[in-house]
């Protein structure tokens, strides 16, 4: 077994997840940074990190090699992959992308490397869909030529503070050797430490319950906003007394999108249906979280109907399109399900994001995004993604696009009601 300072690193994915770790892996041994998108590359050289998770300083101070040729990878004695693992329009798991990562690196295997997946996968996919791929393309036997290993990224879009480098590992490997081995190399750069689970199995099951947990979470926030609206009560009122208990887990409602919490569920869920199980929680889960888009708009129907605003003529803006606040990431964002619920009433809102790419948002929904100076004179404002662009403009100044009597749908409870001024009707989840 190579000494951990023999190893050479490839990572496979240069997307949110794979480009932290490849830079943090650079620091301390030979890495390379391996995405099937040439562009994507040709961008990292010169600096320009799509995702905003890497500034230009970091990457133009690294000795990563970047590379979208796969005859780099013979090179690497650990290999990370780490591309998405996303759901179809069934939401069934689409390994498609997984397994073609597992064809490039199994074409390209050193005899004696070890292939760690951090893809989001449910128990079993590592070693009986990867492993075989990876035997098939490289004419080697795993856990004799090469060896596997699992560690479920924990990277969180946007969180500058919980880094690669600063949140516990979860590893694991086929046997008690490769567990070892992997825990050595991650354990070198992740100052947090890591955490062996005891097969890969229990790892990827560990990755997997870490969103569903918040996905069930965040669903009962979601269905008690809807009983609270009925009540006549604001939930951030109801949820400021319940935390003030010491055990109170603080939760808040919301839009549920990402690729993650939206996503990794489904994985766990068809794992089980196959098993012959029938999962009714986390299904049911998914459900409520799945209609808030929807609830969104036709609350804010109604109160532009209770203000005298003929629908069809309403004006009415979005601010903000991306899955989360201050990440220009807009795939699985779930704002576009309050604009297809809008158009069923008829109105077309005009859409504005300070950080999502105006060509992805027209190839992706078809949504063309305003200017900031377009959003003006509204009947509406719905104010879906909590970007500090909007935050540092202040209140009165981001409210002052909507005509006096006007409505503000506050999606996540950010704004302070009291300095809510000039007879606008205020809602929020």
């Amino acid at each position: 077994m190579p000494d951990e300072r023999d190893e050479t690193i490839a990572v496979i994915g240069l997307g949110y997840v794979g480009l932290p770790v490849a830079l943090s892996f650079a620091k301390r041994y030979p890495t390379i940074g391996f995405d099937i998108k040439a562009r994507r590359i040709e961008e990292l050289k010169a600096g320009h990190d799509e995702t905003g998770e890497v500034d230009s300083a970091e990457l133009s101070a690294s000795s990563i090699k970047l590379s979208s040729n796969p005859a780099d990878l013979v090179e690497a004695t650990f290999v990370i992959v780490a591309v998405p693992t996303p759901i179809d329009h069934n939401n069934r798991p689409e390994l498609g992308p997984l397994i073609a990562a597992s064809n490039t690196v199994g074409a390209n295997l050193k005899k004696g490397a070890v292939v760690v997946y951090e893809s989001t996968v449910y128990p079993g996919v590592t070693e009986d869909v990867c492993a075989p791929v990876l035997a098939q393309a490289s004419g080697m036997k795993a856990g004799v030529d090469f060896f596997l290993g699992y560690s479920p990224e924990r990277i969180n879009p946007g969180d500058k503070q919980h880094s690669f480098e600063r949140i516990i590992k979860v590893v694991s490997g086929q046997d008690a050797a490769t567990l070892d081995r992997v825990a050595d190399v991650y354990s070198s750069v992740v100052t947090a430490g890591v955490h062996r689970a005891p097969t890969i199995k229990v790892a990827e099951a560990a990755k997997v319950i870490e969103n569903t947990q918040r996905d069930l979470n965040i669903a009962l926030m979601n269905e008690l906003a809807l009983i609270f609206d009925r009540i006549g009560i604001r939930t951030k009122d109801v949820l400021d007394a319940a935390a003030t208990k010491w055990n109170f887990l603080r939760f808040t409602p919301g839009l549920v999108g990402g690729h993650c919490i939206g996503v990794d569920p489904y994985y766990l869920t068809t794992k089980a249906e196959e098993l012959g199980y029938l999962p009714e929680v986390i299904l049911a889960g998914r459900r409520i979280n799945s209609t808030i888009g929807a609830y969104v708009a036709e609350r804010t129907m109604k109160m532009l109907s209770t203000a005298g605003v003929t629908l069809r003529d309403a004006r009415v803006a979005i601010c903000g399109l991306t899955f989360k606040e201050n990440v220009p990431d807009l795939r699985n964002s779930r704002v576009p399900d309050i604009i297809a619920e809008l158009h069923q009433f008829g109105v077309r809102p005009v859409v504005h994001d300070p950080l999502g790419n105006l060509d992805q948002a027209r190839e992706e929904y078809g949504i063309s995004l305003s200017s900031w100076d377009d959003i003006k004179d509204l009947d509406a404002m719905i104010y879906a993604v909590a970007h500090d662009f909007y935050r540092d403009m202040g209140q009165d100044m981001l409210l002052s696009r909507i005509r006096d009597g006007g409505v503000i749908v506050d999606v996540k409870s950010v704004l302070n009601t009291e300095q809510v001024s000039r007879g606008l009707q205020y809602w929020s989840l």
